[in-house]
């Protein structure tokens, strides 16, 4: 599942992932990701921080109170870059936390680590 407001960033995802063989489900605010992340179970969430409505933080948080969702993984991948906000990404239950910019073969990479799969 992809999370995130800016449509390019999520269309290049949703095709690096694809192209990995992955079957990908995109919402563009925390809110409608709430709605529907208990619906898909996703094995991992790469999820933006700042977004309309919920924010990312509020939106891990969400998953991690979900029984139903204890094994969903989640990747923030954000402009937030400070100590603070990586910290606070990683209290609200990340796995991981990506800074944009970002490398795609490093997202492809990080995705196959925290899903166990060889490249």
């Amino acid at each position: 599942m992809i999370v995130d407001d800016e449509p390019n960033i999520v269309l290049a995802l949703k095709y690096l992932l694809e192209e990995e063989g992955f079957d990908v489900h995109c919402y563009y605010d925390g809110d409608t990701a709430i709605e529907n992340v208990a619906k898909v179970v996703p094995d991992l969430i790469i999820l933006d921080v700042m977004m309309p409505g919920k924010d990312g933080f509020s939106v891990a948080k969400y998953i991690r109170n979900q029984s139903s969702l204890e094994n969903t993984a989640i990747i923030f991948l954000t402009a937030k870059g400070t100590s603070q906000d990586k910290i606070e990404g990683y209290d609200s239950g990340a796995e991981s936390y990506i800074v944009k910019p970002f490398d795609n073969d490093e997202i492809v990479a990080k995705v196959h680590d925290i899903l166990g799969f060889n490249m």
